[in-house]
């Protein structure tokens, strides 16, 4: 019996030091490689179109164990989608608590805030995947066409500067596609405002850069269909173009970490 006891003690002991150094370093957890994350993603997104969602970490259990442990430990995927109400983004990877960090903004942009929750997503929740989603028929996108093509309408006062990363999109759009108007341009600078948003990521956060080369982390692209439910994955060769092309750019920022503020 006392044998047995001092085994309970010592596991005890183990158990403990275990959780200081798991909250020391954030996390202990194991992650999937970025390419296992994206099929994994890949494979949520079938069963949802297929209408087979096993919608998992869904239950009560999931809650209390959110409610105790770190997501660190959990989340293998960072997605920027839009906030349009079409793009649940959990349901259409068929995904549960504590599976996905998710940044939403009006047209999928990566501006300051989203490029600081982004940071926090790979850097501090340890997800091994970024993925830029946009989506068909985005209002964001259509507003931002009829603005540069001059027949826009008026906007609240802080909806323009919100939109004003998709102008560069809408305009390589344009040059691509010169026989493209309207409605038609849309889908067209949908995904132009994917490749803008990864770029804007890369200029703004050398620790994206960083982890994307080391290979601790990949960012993806990929464009959700709101009428089928279906994800398109984009060619990661374009996104290592753009990081590339980043790199060449003296205006990139440079400085992975932000300055303390007890200096």
């Amino acid at each position: 019996m006392k044998k047995m006891f001092k085994s309970l003690v010592l596991g005890c002991c183990l158990l403990a030091a275990t959780a200081v150094q798991a909250n020391a370093s954030g996390t202990t957890a194991h992650k999937p490689s970025p390419d296992a994350t994206v099929k994994m993603l890949q494979e949520g997104n079938a069963r949802f179109v297929a209408n087979k969602s096993i919608h998992p970490h869904s239950d009560t259990n999931r809650l209390i164990q959110a409610g105790k442990e770190n997501q660190g430990d959990h989340a293998y995927a960072t997605v920027i989608s839009c906030s349009d109400s079409r793009v649940p983004v959990e349901r259409i990877f068929d995904a549960g608590v504590m599976d996905i960090f998710v940044v939403r903004v009006a047209g999928n942009v990566v501006d300051v805030d989203e490029a600081g929750s982004i940071e926090y997503g790979l850097a501090h929740v340890n997800t091994p995947v970024l993925v830029v989603l946009g989506h068909t028929q985005c209002g964001a996108v259509t507003a931002v066409t009829g603005e540069v093509e001059g027949h826009g309408h008026a906007l609240e006062r802080n909806i323009p500067p919100l939109v004003d990363n998709i102008i560069p999109a809408v305009k390589k759009a344009q040059a691509a596609h010169p026989d493209k108007h309207g409605a038609d341009l849309v889908p067209f600078g949908i995904e132009e405002n994917i490749w803008q948003g990864i770029e804007d990521l890369f200029m703004t956060s050398p620790a994206t850069r960083e982890m994307v080369k080391s290979g601790k982390a990949k960012v993806v692209g990929a464009m959700y269909d709101v009428s089928t439910g279906k994800v398109d994955w984009l060619p990661d060769a374009k996104v290592s173009e753009i990081l590339q092309k980043v790199e060449q750019n003296p205006a990139r920022a440079m400085n992975a970490m932000a300055e303390s503020a007890h200096k």
